[in-house]
């Protein structure tokens, strides 16, 4: 990806408001080129729009350790009140750079004169397969030192931690994954563990009381350095975005869904297409190493599984905006494609292999190459679709990242249509 092709401001820094970005269409292979607020004329009456109503946090704090000055991204909180933290090295334009990890016991300052110390790092579980557990006992990422170190079970890989009331829908496919192979597309299986290694990005963390509120008082959106400045909290809302009454949200902006406006939502509903919205809490995604993701927080509520099992009933299409949509709704499916009411903890990273149950297309950023999304996308897709679509992207210059342009992948429903002039015969 070329490095000019980064989108350094938000789009109505660049142009007349969010909706000033780019629309690229990939139907089956088959590429267009829209604008965004063109986005009613490619869907249809009887579709549904699945949105993550996950508010973005001002997650990034500055701190100290010994004299060392740092960034702290608080990523995910914990059930047992942790908080999984990553440290980062402050950079000369204001954005970040990677710092090791740990070490253990070490005492970062913060602002308020409030103190966290880093226990352990975050051992994510990770599976390929099915994110729904049974209704045996799943304990939270956080919940206990018995666990493997902030996360699942140990033994429990593959399942996903959701609450009680879920169906169990089957094992998961086994091998594990070495370092680097998600960037060659060799990753179509679980469990993979992001392990307790001297220098890992993520951490357990005990934190002081109020960590909501230190944020809103202290903290700022998460940036990276292709972005040119800091930009307000605002700027990382979506226009879905329900602030939790925890004080509890995502790391890293929902960002798919931020084209979207009051007046474009309302134009799509008046063209009969339906929205069902579900969260889930993006954690912070690693800027270099593109590893797959962490257990995150989710909630698919009983209106959003009705909406969708409707649409599907009746023909419609389900589309999620972003793939931290994807990855709720395709954990709360079951086997037959049934979409059930949930909440809790998921650990599913859908891959080729694994495929889509429920979604239909997706509307999406553009992904780095080494990105794991991609193999999401390919799932949803194909992979002809997606070398065709980003060769499309480039060569248009499409921008990347939180604040570029997005990418509608839908069904070639050609294929499947009925050949009339067979029938006729």
């Amino acid at each position: 990806m070329p490095p000019e092709l980064s989108a350094r401001v938000p789009a109505e820094q660049r142009g007349s408001g969010r909706d000033d970005v780019r629309l690229l269409v990939t139907r089956g292979t088959e590429v267009s080129h829209h604008a965004f607020r063109e986005l009613p004329g490619q869907v249809r009456a009887g579709d549904v729009l699945v949105v993550n109503t996950s508010a973005t946090l001002p997650a990034a704090v500055n701190g100290r350790v010994g004299g060392e000055r740092v960034v702290v991204h608080f990523s995910t909180r914990g059930e047992d009140g942790r908080w999984a933290v990553e440290l980062r090295a402050p950079g000369g334009s204001g954005a970040t750079g990677p710092r090791p990890g740990g070490p253990a016991g070490a005492v970062v300052r913060l602002p308020g004169g409030r103190e966290l110390v880093l226990e352990e790092p975050m051992g994510g579980v990770l599976s390929a397969g099915n994110a729904l557990p049974t209704t045996r006992s799943r304990r939270a990422p956080g919940h206990t030192p018995a666990l493997a170190p902030g996360g699942t079970e140990a033994g429990a890989v593959g399942r996903g931690t959701v609450e009680a009331g879920a169906t169990e829908v089957g094992a998961v496919e086994g091998g594990t994954v070495e370092a680097g192979a998600w960037a060659r597309g060799a990753v179509d299986r679980g469990p993979v563990g992001a392990g307790p290694a001297s220098g890992a990005r993520l951490w357990w963390a005990r934190v002081p009381e109020g960590v909501p509120g230190l944020l809103r008082r202290y903290g700022r959106p998460i940036r990276y350095a292709y972005t040119e400045r800091d930009q307000p909290l605002s700027a990382y809302q979506t226009v879905f975005a329900v602030a939790a009454p925890d004080g509890s949200g995502s790391a890293e902006m929902p960002s798919a869904a931020r084209p979207f406006t009051a007046a474009l939502v309302a134009e799509l509903v008046s063209r009969g297409v339906q929205f069902a919205p579900l969260s889930l809490d993006t954690g912070v995604a690693s800027a270099e190493a593109h590893e797959p993701p962490y257990p995150e927080r989710f909630s698919v509520p009983p209106t959003t599984a009705w909406l969708v099992n409707a649409a599907r009933a009746a023909g419609g299409r389900v589309i999620a905006v972003g793939t931290t949509a994807v990855r709720a709704l395709e954990s709360a499916v079951d086997a037959a494609g049934v979409v059930r009411p949930v909440s809790g903890w998921t650990d599913l990273v859908v891959t080729p292999r694994r495929g889509v149950r429920v979604v239909d297309g997706l509307l999406t950023g553009l992904h780095e190459p080494e990105a794991s999304h991609l193999l999401m996308l390919e799932a949803v897709a194909g992979r002809e679709a997606l070398r065709r679509g980003y060769e499309a992207a480039l060569e248009r210059r499409y921008l990347w990242h939180e604040f570029g342009d997005v990418h509608l992948l839908l069904p070639d429903e050609e294929r499947n249509a009925p050949d009339c002039s067979s029938n006729a015969r």
